[in-house]
């Protein structure tokens, strides 16, 4: 019998592998062992692979929990064992030097169980007002559902600029009668929330229209919270799944195309007496309908509609490499996201006026919330968060910021998922590889952040600070973000170290 020649053999990154024998007992030919590993000193168990056996199936890759398998083409090693060549270079395939423990194999486990639980929740998607004053539409909207009073929820920012006046015209004519809570902060505390509670008590309100960026909606989602759930305060609703029961109706309105506040089921809510930013997922929070009216963004300052864009990117990016929870459609309106945010970002801060970029990007920042409303966020909102709550940074700047950072520090793990958003963007062409495709998308986010004068790092970082921003940022992001790579505390002080020291992570 002829044997079909071998094209690839299983790669097995061992700094990775947790020595589950998932692989072992799956191998067709009986080609994989777990075995003591032969570097860095390590005593933990790994899995080897004997190439001579192998017949280049892949089912090993496939079925490996933690993807810490990968099927290269034979002859592609270098001319030498990987052993020798983590070795000298000392470096994980992921950028940080990272190790697998039982912590982040507890963290993948509760990861795919998520992942099979997505399956039986009941999604939904907000009914969407589009177009240029289409606000005004809203209040009617309201009347429909039979709501007879509502609480505005705003900051005052929005009321000084008076964008608010022409719905409220239209609550007049429509004889809706309404509370403003104007006192949100740029990052909400949970006693603006409970300000906000004790307003829609004492007017006997019956819904809520959160109108602003995603400080105004996170706020009413709290509220929400709250009034289901009254005798618990906003820290024993933070986390997933806490409030269970039905909140007051909420209508969004954006103004800004960023957070996708509109689309999800969070509410960051920050704690002022310790100044911890957490937030609260429950699919009672998602709003019932969305407004998406560009004219509301048309006056947004140069540098709001680059930050807040560049957190839409993120929401998309994130989503997208993170891949675990997704499904066909998440990624799909990942890669949309993207290439909207691509044609459009630069245009709409460049030209404010630009109805059509404005509202490509709306569409953009609601596409992205859609998507990670599932797939879920990752290390930069959860080193972001924290860095918001602690010294007041806006949350787009953090973002845009952090972002290509922590995609680089993630390393090969992320390059697949990048360089798909590369090609999606036109950035790059066929003949180049994957990691030159995935540095082309990560250079092309720190081409735009240097158009729209973003700086590229963020110098509030104290040294004494470190432990609890790492503190924060770990107990956010393990075990729920599904990330590339799973840090460790040791190794997201790493990351900011690095960041502090040179300005990038490029290592």
């Amino acid at each position: 019998m002829i044997m079909k020649k071998i094209k690839e053999i299983p790669w097995i990154h061992e700094e990775e592998c947790a020595g589950c024998s998932v692989c072992v007992e799956n191998c067709p030919m009986d080609c994989i062992a777990i075995e003591e590993p032969k570097f860095h000193g390590d005593i933990r168990t790994v899995a080897r692979a004997d190439t001579s056996k192998c017949i280049g199936c892949g089912i090993c890759a496939k079925v490996c929990p933690i993807r810490a398998i990968e099927m290269r083409r034979e002859g592609s090693m270098g001319g030498g064992s990987m052993e020798k060549e983590r070795c000298e270079s000392g470096v994980s395939r992921n950028g940080l030097k990272t190790r697998w423990t039982g912590k982040k194999v507890l963290c993948r486990i509760f990861q795919y169980g998520m992942k099979y639980a997505m399956y039986v929740l009941p999604w939904r998607v907000p009914k969407v007002l589009r177009g240029p004053g289409c606000v005004k539409k809203l209040p009617e909207a309201v009347k429909r559902r039979k709501f007879k009073k509502v609480l505005i929820v705003t900051d005052g920012t929005l009321m000084e600029l008076g964008l608010l006046q022409g719905m409220l015209d239209a609550m007049e004519t429509a004889d809706l009668p309404y509370v403003i809570y104007d006192g949100v902060a740029p990052n909400p505390t949970d006693e603006n929330v409970e300000e906000g509670v004790r307003l829609f008590r004492e007017n006997h309100c019956d819904s809520m229209i959160a109108f602003g960026g995603g400080s105004p909606m996170d706020c009413a989602k709290g509220i929400g919270a709250r009034i289901a759930r009254p005798r618990k305060p906003v820290r024993k609703l933070q986390g997933l799944f806490r409030i269970l029961r039905p909140v007051p109706m909420i209508f969004a309105v954006p103004t800004t195309a960023g957070t996708g506040s509109e689309t999800t089921i969070a509410a960051v809510i920050t704690e002022a007496a310790t100044h911890h930013k957490a937030s609260m997922n429950d699919l009672c929070l998602m709003p019932k309908y969305a407004v998406l009216d560009p004219e509301l963004t048309k006056g947004l300052p140069p540098r709001v509609t680059s930050t807040t864009g560049m957190d839409a990117l993120c929401h998309a990016v994130e989503a997208y490499t993170n891949n675990t929870y997704n499904s066909r459609l998440e990624k799909e309106m990942c890669r949309r996201a993207v290439r909207l945010i691509y044609d459009n970002l630069y245009r709409a801060y460049t030209d404010g006026s630009d109805m059509e970029a404005r509202q490509n990007m709306q569409e953009a920042a609601f596409l992205a919330g859609r998507a990670f409303t599932r797939g879920s966020v990752g290390y930069v909102h959860a080193i972001g968060h924290t860095l918001g709550g602690l010294y007041g940074t806006p949350h787009g700047l953090a973002m845009a910021v952090l972002l290509p950072h922590v995609m680089r520090a993630f390393g090969k793990a992320a390059h697949k998922k990048l360089a798909e958003l590369s090609d999606v963007c036109g950035l790059t062409g066929a003949d180049e590889s994957i990691p030159e495709k995935a540095e082309a998308f990560i250079r092309w986010i720190e081409d735009l952040k240097i158009k729209m004068e973003i700086p590229d790092r963020l110098d509030m970082i104290r040294e004494e600070d470190l432990d609890q921003i790492v503190e924060w940022a770990e107990k956010e992001g393990n075990p729920l973000y599904p990330v590339p790579v799973i840090w460790t505390r040791a190794e997201f002080k790493e990351f900011l170290k690095t960041c502090m020291e040179t300005g990038d992570s490029d290592r």
